[in-house]
């Protein structure tokens, strides 16, 4: 595998709006910031093959899901992306354990009934679900919603996770609790991950190497420190003095 964990060069268009980076990162957490309309969601829907690339290369863990030039474009279906995305999507009437079991359904077809249960369980005892297992997503706190949301995206055994405003769903007083639970997950899981964020403290307690996005280009790419010690843009200069306070 190469050393390069994540290779993006995009030019993307959607509407009116565009998006055009070039960049490469050994890191394995991305985490994407930036103002509103500046493409943090349209880079996330490109990575995942949702929304059509004029020119460009997509290189995940190691794996080319797009280079336009050779002509590969790997279907959604078949990149190997768990996506958690900002309303989790759970179906609420259904039992966590169902949601999991729907997951692996669509996801991996192929697999037997006594693998399908296997992976559930598993999943539930990694994320200490187990005592929700037959509980439905409408009774749960936010915290525990993405919980199972988080094991959904698991489920299949994805190359590389995408997170699209994980914490945005909760409440102030769940969010320092669950933000803690989500990096130590992260770090363990050691998944190839790009995580959308718009909040300063989460995206300073997420660790991994920032990705600035403005306008649809990219205006820095490094680490909290270095941001912050060499802002290349005032709103990187108010988006980590806003954290530091």
């Amino acid at each position: 595998m190469s050393s390069t964990t994540f290779e993006l060069r995009l030019d993307a268009r959607l509407g009116e709006r565009q998006l055009e980076l070039s960049l490469e990162s050994q890191a394995t957490r991305l985490v994407v910031v930036g103002p509103n309309g500046a493409g943090k969601s349209s880079l996330l829907a490109c990575l995942l093959g949702a929304l059509p690339v004029a020119r460009g290369r997509i290189v995940v863990a190691g794996r080319v899901l797009l280079d336009t030039e050779r002509g590969v474009a790997v279907p959604t279906e078949q990149r190997r992306l768990g996506y958690l995305p900002q309303d989790y999507a759970l179906f609420p009437h259904w039992s966590v354990r169902d949601n999991l079991r729907f997951a692996l359904e669509q996801t991996v077809p192929k697999l037997g009934r006594k693998e399908r249960e296997r992976r559930c369980a598993a999943l539930l005892a990694e994320l200490g679900l187990e005592a929700l297992a037959l509980r439905s997503p409408r009774t749960l706190s936010g915290g525990e919603q993405q919980r199972v949301a988080l094991a959904r995206a698991l489920a299949p055994g994805p190359r590389a996770l995408l997170l699209d405003e994980p914490l945005a769903a909760l409440d102030v007083h769940a969010r320092s609790e669950v933000r803690g639970f989500l990096s130590a997950t992260l770090e363990r899981l050691a998944l190839p991950t790009v995580i959308v964020t718009h909040e300063p403290a989460d995206a300073r307690a997420l660790g991994g190497q920032l990705l600035v996005l403005e306008h649809g280009r990219v205006t820095q790419l490094g680490a909290w420190q270095e941001l912050q010690q060499a802002p290349a843009s005032d709103f990187v200069r108010s988006f980590t003095q806003v954290a530091a306070g």
